[in-house]
C-alpha cells in the first residue's frame, strides 16, 4: 500500500469507522456505494486530502466511480500531484 493509500486508510478508519478492524478496509472496499462514506463523510474526505496533499479537485474528480475505493483516491491524488 503506497503513502496515500496508507494515509487515506487511516483517516477513514479514523473518522468514520472507529474500533473497527482495519484488516476489514481494504483498498478495493467499497467506501460509498458500500455505505461507508455518505454525502457529507465523502466532503469531509475530499477536504482532507486537499489539505494533506495541497491538491484542489474539480467537482467531476470526485464523482463516485473514480474515488469509491482507497486505491481509486490513490490514483486520483497521484495524478494530481504529479
Amino acid at each position: 500500500m503506497n503513502g496515500v493509500a496508507s494515509t487515506t486508510k487511516q483517516y477513514i478508519l479514523d473518522e468514520f469507522l472507529p474500533g473497527e478492524n482495519p484488516a476489514n478496509l481494504t483498498d478495493s472496499t467499497p467506501l460509498i456505494s458500500g455505505g461507508i462514506l455518505d454525502s457529507l463523510a465523502t466532503l469531509r474526505l475530499v477536504a482532507f486530502l486537499e489539505e494533506r496533499y495541497h491538491i484542489t479537485f474539480e467537482p467531476h474528480e470526485i464523482a463516485t466511480d473514480r474515488i469509491n475505493t482507497i486505491a481509486d483516491i490513490a490514483k486520483l491524488v497521484e495524478s494530481k500531484r504529479s
